[in-house]
């Protein structure tokens, strides 16, 4: 690979050498690359910190009018780097074909090809009288692998807007995916009384009404309608403790539970579900008392094929291809999805290097030639909805 490819994987290898794992080494490093990078490039950009030592960063190429903007959001960590590695994790191990490392799939070449285009744009701006219509902003986010405070933190400072036309590079396995299942997360309590093993009907099983509860929950959700494009809601039990000997009832139990709703269902719905579950519950197991609390709630997103950014990005796709562009549904929650979300923005989508199914696994890689595509699917879409010849 040579020429604009060559820079591209030569500057994925860069960021997956700096490890920005989540927890772990997290975001300091490579924001603090990116700005360098920018610098070197004659590029102003700005840290906005979400938490100690850990910024979202903003980079702004002016348009003649102020909006609509195409952003480029891409997360800057990683998830851990977990076991069972036959590869480096943090030193890129590379072959013909591939990059092999932690982030180099999610989202690490991705990010490079969001900064190669936004530094190849601000070049030819300055060197080959091209303008822009309306402004190019490159984001980069911390924490989308563990809470996204990261977005929530650039929809606060006003970095984003509904009418703005906004795509993460996340690995899709060469698809646009726009449509997200929603996600919801409560916590369950359950007190019960303690008593002899030998006597349970002397107490009141906490255990044993936090399993009528789960039972209840899961048949509801099974039973919730099917959509067309997101299938069927799914309900995760992820986390239980109860009890303390095993020789006396158990006075206590909690639970987390993992909702990834499709409409007609909402975070509404399923909180009247979950209370209905602890009805039963407190029902079928007499003198237990429960209490929940809501802990995560992102609305499920749906696919806008009337989409401005839908349109572009698909003719894009299939002007570097020369194939149809395949549109379909993001398994997970993106960065973009907070902001579809919670700004009711319709043009949010997800297109990027690598296949989602290698993200978060030992051995993580991402094909060269999927970086390639990529960046050059990204400078058409700049080329066709941003820039124009200026009059010499």
């Amino acid at each position: 690979m040579e020429g604009i490819s060559s820079k591209v994987v030569e500057l994925t290898k860069q960021l997956v050498n700096i490890e920005s794992t989540n927890p772990g080494s997290y975001e300091k490093e490579i924001s603090d690359f990116i700005c360098g990078y920018f610098a070197k490039n004659e590029i102003k950009a700005e840290k906005s910190e979400v938490w100690p030592g850990r910024c979202n960063v903003r980079a702004i190429l002016p348009g003649k009018t102020k909006g609509p903007a195409l952003v480029f959001i891409c997360h800057m960590d990683t998830v851990v780097k977990g076991d069972r590695w036959t590869k480096k994790a943090f030193a890129v191990e590379e072959t013909k074909d591939r990059l092999y490392g932690r982030g180099s799939c999610d989202m690490k070449s991705g990010l490079a090809c969001a900064l190669s285009i936004f530094t190849d744009t601000a070049k030819k701006i300055k060197n080959e009288h091209v303008s822009l219509k309306s402004p190019l902003v490159f984001i980069g986010t911390v924490d989308e692998e563990g809470d996204m405070t990261g977005v929530e933190k650039v929809i606060m400072d006003g970095w984003v807007s509904k009418e703005d036309l906004i795509v993460d590079m996340e690995p899709t396995d060469g698809q646009i995916q726009m449509a997200h299942k929603g996600r919801t997360w409560f916590e369950i309590e359950i007190k019960g009384v303690t008593a002899h093993a030998s006597m349970p009907e002397k107490g009141a099983d906490a255990i044993a009404g936090m399993a009528e509860v789960i039972s209840y929950i899961r048949k509801q959700i099974q039973i919730c309608p099917i959509h067309s494009e997101l299938g069927k809601s799914t309900v995760t039990f992820g986390m239980i403790k109860g009890g303390y000997s095993p020789y006396v009832v158990p006075d206590c139990c909690k639970l987390t539970i993992d909702m990834r709703l499709v409409p007609p269902m909402s975070t509404q719905k399923a909180e009247e579900l979950v209370k209905d579950a602890i009805q039963f519950g407190e029902e079928e197991v007499q003198g237990i008392k429960c209490n929940y609390k809501i802990t995560g709630d992102r609305p499920p997103v749906e696919t806008h094929m009337d989409s401005p950014l839908m349109k572009k990005l698909i003719k894009a796709v299939e002007e570097v291809t020369k194939s149809p562009a395949k549109v379909s549904a993001f398994p997970g929650y993106t960065d973009t999805a907070v902001i579809a979300g919670k700004l009711l923005n319709k043009n949010c989508m997800s297109y990027g290097p690598g296949k989602l199914k290698l993200a978060h696994k030992p051995d993580e890689y991402v094909d060269k030639a999927d970086i390639e595509r990529c960046y050059k699917v990204f400078e058409k879409l700049v080329e066709n909805i941003l820039t124009e010849r200026r009059a010499l």
